[in-house]
C-alpha cells in the first residue's frame, strides 16, 4: 500500500496558508458577560448573616420565575469595616434568564427598608466608557392620544349604549328619533361579552388570552391583562384596578413569557388576579373561597373582592374564619394581620356620599388668609359585617370603621336563617333584611334592621313583615325604598309555567317620629325586580325571567307634590301610576344614567323568544323596539360623577327657564328642518312625475309621426294652454268620537 500523501510524498505543512479554512470552520466561544446583573439596594451586613442573605435573595428571585443558585451570587466585602458593600453580582446561566430576572426583578421590595435595583454588568461598562458629548437628539413627531371621555362633550348631549348581537358589537347614540345613530361597531371583539368601566371610561372584551380595555372615540385598545380563559372581571370604582377571574387555576408553562404584566411560578393554582389598569402590571393573585358547605357546588360568591369607595383597600371573607383587607397599591395586608371574625358570612363597604365629598373639599381647601394649611386627617372607611347563630350566641350584624378597626355598633339577632346587607348608594342607611324562622322552623318570616349611620350613637328602625321579601331596593339619594313580597306557596320550589304572586310595598322615612311608614302597597301583582331611577323619584316594576308574564309598570313617587306637602295629606297621596307596559320574556331592564330612558332587553343567553331590545321614556311609552335574533346583551354606557358643585347645580335651577327657552329654540328649528325636508321630498316627486309625464307625450307624438298619421289639431296659445294640477293632501285626525244610536 502507498503511504499517505501524493504519489507516496507526505506534503510539509511548512510554508502553508491555512486561514481561510481556520476562518471558515472556527468555532465561537461565548466568552461575553451579557448573563452577569449587578443588583443594588441589598442589605449591608456581615459574614455571619451571608448564608442567611444569599438563601432569602434565591428564594425571592426564584419564586418569581428566575431561579438562581447561593452559589452563583458574589458578595462585594469591604475589608476595613468586615461588612458588604451593599449590592451583589448575579451569574446566570444565560443572557435570557439574565434579562428575565432585569425584567422581573428590577424594582422589587425585598423587605421594608430595602428595594433592588438591577442593572447589566455589561451596561455598567458601557456607561464608564461613554462618549460625554452631548448630541441634541432628533425632536420626535406629537401625536396627540384621545380623549377617553371625548363622548361627554357630545354638543347635542346624548347617552350612548353597547349591543351585542351574534358576532358584532355596537356602541349607538340615543337621543331624538333624528339624533340616533350607530357610533362604532365592530365584528368578532369578544369572545365571550362585553362591559362598561363603572364611569364609562373603558369598555371590557373578554377573549381565550385574557381581557381588553378600549376606548376614546375610535376605540383604541388601551390595556390588555394575560389572565387565560377569563370568565369574570370586576372594576374597582374609581377605574384604577380590575379584578379577574377564571375557574381554570393559574398554569405557568416552561419557557412563558415573564415579568410584572404575567403570571409567574408562585401564582400557580390560584383563579383570582388583581391588576393596575395604567401600567397593566399584575398586583397579586388569590384562590378562589367558597361558601361553607358550598364548595362541592362550586357556588362562589362574586365580587369575590369588596372594594373600599375609594380604591384604597379592597377585601375578601374567608367564611367562618376572618376578612382579610389589603392596601392598595402595594396589596399588602394592612397591620399585617387579617380581621379575625369567627363565623363571619359576608361585609359591605359603606359608600361615600356628597356629604362626604363635601367635607373632604373643605379639609383640602387650603386657608384663605394664608394660613399654614391644617394636617390633614385621614379619613375612616366603615364596613358592616354579620355572623351567624354560633351556639348559645346569637347572630350579629356589626358596624367598624378601617382601618381603626373600632367597632363602632352592634346589634344581636334572633332565630336567623339568612341575612343580606343593603347600603344607600349615599352611605345614610344600612338595610338588614333578616330571615327569621318561627321556633319550629316551618316558616319564614322577614324582619328590616334600618341604621341610621349617619345620626348620633347609630340608631336602629325596624320594620317587621309578615312575609318573605324577595327583593329590596333603596331610592337613589332618597330616604324611601321599595321591597317586594311574597306569601305564595310555590316561592320556594316554582316549576314551569308558574307565576308567583307577589306584593309591592313603598317606606319612606318620617323624620318627625324618626322611623320609616309605608307609603303605598300594591297588592296581587306579578313583579319580582323593582328598578328605580338613578335620579330617584320614578321607579319601575318588572316582570324578568318569566315566560307567561312580562309586564312593566311605572310610577311617580312624587307626582302631586303639593299634595304631599299639604297639611294633614295621608302618606303615599303623590304616588302616581304612570302607565304600564309588556315586553314579552324581558330579562333585564336598565334605567339610562339620565333617568329619562328605560331599556329592557330578551337575551340569547336566557332562551330564543323574540330577542331583542326595546327603549321606553319615564312614562312607560314605547320609543323604539327591535327584535334581533341572536341578541345578547344590552349595557348603557355610564357617565361620570358631575364636576359642577352644589351651587352651580342650584344656579342652573334657578335659570332653568332660560336654558329651556334655548332648547325649545333648538328643537322648532329642528321641527322646522324636518318640515321643509318632508316639502321638498313631495315637491321633487312631483317634479319627477310631470317630467315623467312630458317625456311621455314627446314619445308618443315622435311615433304618430314616424307613422304617418295625420298631423295633431294646432295647439292652443300658450296662455291658452291647458294646465294639469296636482295637489298633495295630507289627512290628520283632530278628534274621533264614537256615538251610540239608539233604534
Amino acid at each position: 500500500m502507498a503511504p499517505n500523501g501524493v504519489n507516496g510524498v507526505v506534503p510539509d505543512d511548512e510554508g502553508i496558508d491555512y486561514s481561510d479554512i481556520e476562518a471558515k470552520y472556527q468555532v465561537e466561544y461565548d466568552e461575553g458577560l451579557d448573563n452577569i446583573l449587578i443588583v443594588d439596594g441589598v442589605p449591608v451586613i456581615d459574614k455571619s448573616k451571608l448564608e442567611k442573605l444569599l438563601q432569602k435573595i434565591s428564594k425571592d428571585f426564584s419564586r418569581k420565575g428566575c431561579p438562581i443558585k447561593p452559589e452563583n451570587i458574589n458578595v462585594p466585602w469591604d475589608d476595613a469595616k468586615g461588612k458588604s458593600k451593599g449590592y451583589i453580582f448575579m451569574e446566570f446561566k444565560n443572557a435570557d434568564d439574565a434579562n428575565r430576572a432585569l425584567a422581573t426583578m428590577n424594582g422589587h421590595p425585598f423587605d421594608a427598608k430595602h428595594t433592588f435595583y438591577i442593572n447589566r454588568f455589561t451596561d455598567f461598562e458601557r456607561y464608564l466608557n461613554m462618549d460625554e458629548t452631548y448630541h441634541e437628539p432628533p425632536p420626535e413627531e406629537y401625536k396627540p392620544k384621545e380623549h377617553l371621555r371625548a363622548w361627554l362633550a357630545d354638543p347635542q348631549g346624548r347617552d350612548q349604549y353597547a349591543t351585542y348581537r351574534g358576532d358584532e358589537v355596537e356602541i349607538h347614540w340615543h337621543g331624538k328619533p333624528s339624533q340616533c345613530e350607530v357610533a362604532y361597531s365592530k365584528l368578532n371583539w369578544t369572545d365571550l361579552y362585553v362591559s362598561w368601566s363603572p364611569m364609562g371610561t373603558y369598555m371590557a372584551t373578554l377573549h381565550r388570552q385574557g381581557v381588553r380595555l378600549w376606548g376614546g372615540p375610535s376605540w383604541e385598545p388601551i390595556q390588555r391583562f394575560a389572565h387565560p380563559l377569563v370568565k369574570l372581571i370586576d372594576f374597582s370604582p374609581n377605574e384604577q384596578y380590575l379584578v379577574t377571574w377564571s375557574y381554570d387555576p393559574i398554569v405557568v408553562r416552561e419557557g412563558a413569557e415573564q415579568g410584572p404584566q404575567y403570571f409567574s411560578p408562585e401564582d400557580e393554582g390560584n383563579n383570582i388576579a388583581v391588576w393596575d389598569i395604567k401600567t397593566g402590571h399584575l398586583l397579586r393573585t388569590f384562590p378562589s373561597v367558597y361558601p361553607e358547605g358550598d364548595e362541592a357546588k362550586k357556588q362562589m360568591q362574586w365580587p369575590a373582592l369588596k372594594w373600599s369607595p375609594d380604591d384604597k383597600f379592597v377585601a375578601r371573607v374567608t367564611p367562618g374564619q376572618q376578612i382579610s383587607v389589603y392596601e392598595l397599591p402595594g396589596m399588602h395586608l394592612q397591620g399585617k394581620k387579617s380581621i379575625k371574625i369567627e363565623g363571619v358570612v359576608d361585609f359591605e363597604w359603606r359608600p361615600i356620599g356628597d356629604k362626604d365629598r363635601e367635607e373632604m373639599e373643605k379639609e383640602n381647601k387650603p386657608a384663605a388668609n394664608g394660613a399654614p394649611a391644617k394636617q390633614k386627617k385621614v379619613r375612616e372607611n366603615m364596613l358592616a359585617y354579620w355572623t351567624p347563630e354560633v351556639q348559645n350566641q346569637p347572630a350579629r350584624v356589626t358596624l367598624m370603621n378601617f382601618p381603626g378597626r373600632e367597632i363602632l355598633r352592634q346589634k344581636n339577632l334572633f332565630n336567623v336563617t339568612e341575612c343580606k346587607l343593603y347600603w344607600q348608594n349615599q352611605g345614610d342607611f344600612l338595610c338588614v333584611k333578616v330571615d327569621r324562622h318561627t321556633k319550629t322552623k316551618k316558616s319564614i318570616f322577614c324582619n328590616l334592621e334600618i341604621f341610621r349611620v349617619r345620626e348620633k350613637d347609630f340608631p336602629v328602625e325596624i320594620v317587621e313583615l309578615k312575609d318573605t321579601v324577595t327583593d329590596f331596593s333603596w331610592e337613589p339619594k332618597g330616604e324611601r325604598f321599595a321591597l317586594i313580597s311574597s306569601n305564595d306557596p310555590n316561592l320556594g320550589n316554582p316549576g314551569p309555567g308558574i307565576t308567583i304572586k307577589t306584593e309591592v310595598s313603598f317606606y319612606q322615612l318620617d323624620r318627625t317620629k324618626g322611623d320609616f311608614k309605608l307609603l303605598k302597597t300594591l297588592p296581587a301583582r306579578t313583579s319580582n325586580t323593582v328598578r328605580w331611577s338613578p335620579r330617584g323619584r320614578h321607579v319601575v316594576l318588572a316582570t324578568v325571567g318569566s315566560s307567561s308574564k312580562s309586564e312593566l309598570e311605572f310610577w311617580d313617587l312624587d307626582f302631586n307634590t303639593d299634595e304631599t306637602r299639604r297639611e294633614g295629606a295621608p302618606w303615599g297621596s303623590g304616588i302616581q301610576h304612570l302607565g304600564t307596559a309588556d315586553h314579552y320574556a324581558l330579562t333585564d331592564a336598565e334605567w339610562d344614567p339620565s333617568g329619562r330612558y328605560l331599556a329592557t332587553s330578551a337575551s340569547a343567553w336566557r332562551h330564543t323568544l323574540e330577542n331583542g331590545y326595546a327603549i321606553w321614556d319615564f312614562r312607560g311609552q314605547e320609543l323604539e323596539k327591535h327584535i334581533l335574533d341572536r341578541f345578547k346583551q344590552f349595557l348603557w354606557r355610564p357617565r361620570p360623577p358631575t364636576l359642577l358643585t352644589k351651587e352651580q347645580q342650584r344656579q342652573i335651577r334657578r335659570n332653568l327657564k332660560e336654558y329651556s327657552r334655548v332648547f325649545d329654540e333648538e328643537d322648532a328649528a329642528e321641527e322646522s328642518n324636518v318640515s321643509a325636508e318632508l316639502i321638498a321630498h313631495r315637491k321633487r316627486l312631483v317634479d319627477e312625475w310631470n317630467a315623467w309625464r312630458l317625456r311621455c307625450k314627446e314619445q308618443l307624438e315622435e311615433d304618430r309621426r314616424k307613422r304617418g298619421k295625420k298631423a295633431e289639431p294646432a295647439k292652443p296659445a300658450p296662455e291658452e294652454e291647458e294646465k294639469e294640477e296636482i295637489e298633495v293632501w295630507v289627512d290628520e285626525v283632530i278628534e274621533q268620537i264614537e256615538e251610540e244610536v239608539a233604534e
